[in-house]
């Protein structure tokens, strides 16, 4: 009996964390799009993929999943950088980028048909 409940408890668990795990990717994934829209640059691959994950506590002092992912970019159409996103919990807590973008000569067209 009390392995059933053992290996029901275990089962729960593992679907609790792939189904947090899934929406962390999907608000990482937006935050990135984001990101990149604000900027002008494109995402490659359209997609974030896990980097690391650990335990944290919040500015709570709750215990949270915190998941760093990490993604692909371009300024210009042929440098391929790299960008992350932290998450902690549920929330966003930091989106970075590899590198500044290029100035832009006077005259010069941003890249990919910007304004």
């Amino acid at each position: 009996m009390n392995s059933m409940m053992f290996v029901a408890a275990a089962v729960l668990g593992v679907i609790w964390f792939w189904h947090s795990s899934m929406s962390a990717r999907e608000h990482a994934n937006g935050a990135a799009r984001e990101a990149c829209e604000r900027l002008r640059l494109v995402m490659l691959d359209g997609t974030v993929a896990i980097m690391r994950l650990w335990l944290r506590r919040d500015t709570d002092g709750r215990l949270r999943i915190e998941r760093h992912y990490g993604f692909d970019y371009t300024d210009d159409g042929h440098r391929r950088l790299r960008g992350f996103v932290i998450m902690l919990g549920a929330r966003v807590t930091s989106v970075g980028l590899a590198a500044a973008r290029r100035a832009e000569a006077p005259g010069e067209t941003p890249p990919f048909g910007g304004d």
